[in-house]
């Protein structure tokens, strides 16, 4: 009965498959380059409506988001490109197209199926050639990664990118981070400038009222300017926030209660020199109730010629009821732990190169601790963490340690 269910579904279909074209002009506009070598990638995120027109069907509706890619290799070396660096759980182009094929008569599912073939991404990337196609991975919001291996024994190269992704309304598309310092507060900074500035910070941040004290500010990130600072963040998981709106929140609501994953979750404001966090990152788990979460807001320090990032990090470990909003979400008190967490995250990414601690919001402990904004209990040994992030690959055995202060634990 099945068999002659599915040969019914079969013979229901009976559109024709028509796809459109593929805008390379369009692909190019709206695409990144980075050339390693005598090697040369692009990449390019088409939209929702881009990828239903350039395959004919609307991919974005299984969660599946095709990126465009090309390779100008002008070596000598013959290389391979491992889709598995961009994602781990990639598509097959037949995957992508069996997910389509419903509607489509048994020639236009042939046709479908071909299609897919014809736009993919070659493995084989020859000395000399340029190769371009379509690699079918996972949907993201907000923010997308993109890694490139292109694979040769003792010559292996990597390419990353960071892309916006139209469709949600984010937190940090909302501040212009060129005007949020004005020029002529910036100020540079030597080693020792650093570390006493950074000691200097006050305690915590303030709530949403813009004088009580919140969470500890026990975290700093030094790096690239032009948003670089965030790729090895972005490439570990963390993910951007959406702003606060009735959409965002009945997403937030309900991934509460059915317990479903919602990984660009907004977080309420918290306030540092007179303004809410510049960014707000998360790195979420199984729902909305258990997610790490940290704000960062830009200071007006310069390390040599690098900016400079102050901020929290907290692990939100359930809900709970407050006197001051009615619900809020439980941290975990032992906030040092989530800090030592983003030091691991950002060690296993690649794109650690130092570390410190500095002196910061001073000792609490688990029988006397201090409380945030909804009145949450923390406890911590007081230390900012401060990390140097690169840009480029480093290996953990290569990471410096700067002998400021040092957790006892």
């Amino acid at each position: 009965m099945l068999a002659c269910a599915l040969a019914l579904l079969s013979l229901a279909g009976c559109d024709a498959y028509r796809p459109g074209v593929v805008d390379e002009s369009a692909y190019l506009r709206q695409s990144q380059s980075q050339t390693r070598g005598g090697v040369t990638v692009t990449v390019a995120v088409p939209t929702a409506a881009q990828s239903a027109e350039a395959f004919g069907v609307p991919l974005a509706k299984h969660d599946i988001q095709p990126i465009w890619l090309r390779v100008e290799n002008r070596e000598d070396l013959n290389y391979v490109y491992l889709p598995a660096s961009t994602d781990p759980d990639y598509f097959s182009p037949q995957e992508a197209a069996w997910k389509g094929r419903f509607g489509y008569s048994s020639q236009g599912q042939l046709d479908m199926q071909a299609r897919f073939h014809e736009l993919r991404m070659p493995l084989s990337v020859p000395a000399g050639r340029t190769v371009q196609g379509f690699v079918h991975i996972n949907s993201d919001r907000g923010v997308k990664y993109v890694s490139v291996v292109l694979f040769h024994p003792g010559h292996t190269k990597q390419f990353e990118f960071v892309f916006e992704v139209p469709g949600i309304r984010t937190d940090y598309s909302q501040v212009d981070f060129d005007n949020v310092i004005a020029p002529d507060q910036r100020r540079e900074v030597d080693l020792q400038g650093l570390r006493d500035a950074l000691q200097a910070y006050p305690c915590c941040v303030l709530g949403p009222d813009g004088k009580t004290p919140g969470d500890p500010l026990n975290i700093v990130v030094i790096g690239p300017r032009g948003g670089k600072v965030f790729h090895p963040l972005v490439r570990r998981g963390w993910d951007v926030t959406e702003t606060i709106s009735g959409s965002s929140v009945f997403n937030t609501v309900w991934s509460s209660l059915f317990g479903t994953a919602y990984r660009t979750s907004p977080v309420s404001p918290l306030f540092l020199d007179g303004r809410r966090q510049d960014i707000a990152l998360q790195k979420a788990r199984g729902s909305v109730d258990e997610r790490n979460h940290l704000r960062l807001w830009l200071t007006p320090l310069s390390y040599q010629g690098q900016d400079v990032w102050i901020g929290q990090i907290s692990r939100d470990i359930g809900i709970r009821l407050s006197s001051k909003t009615i619900v809020t979400h439980k941290i975990d008190p032992h906030v040092d732990e989530t800090r030592e967490f983003f030091v691991q995250d950002l060690l296993l990414s690649g794109g650690l190169q130092g570390m410190a601690y500095v002196k910061g919001v001073g000792e609490a402990t688990p029988r006397q601790p201090r409380r945030n904004y909804t009145l949450d209990p923390y406890f911590t040994d007081g230390l900012r963490v401060v990390l140097f992030v690169s840009d480029s690959f480093v290996q953990p055995d290569r990471i410096a340690f700067i002998d400021w202060e040092w957790p006892r634990e």
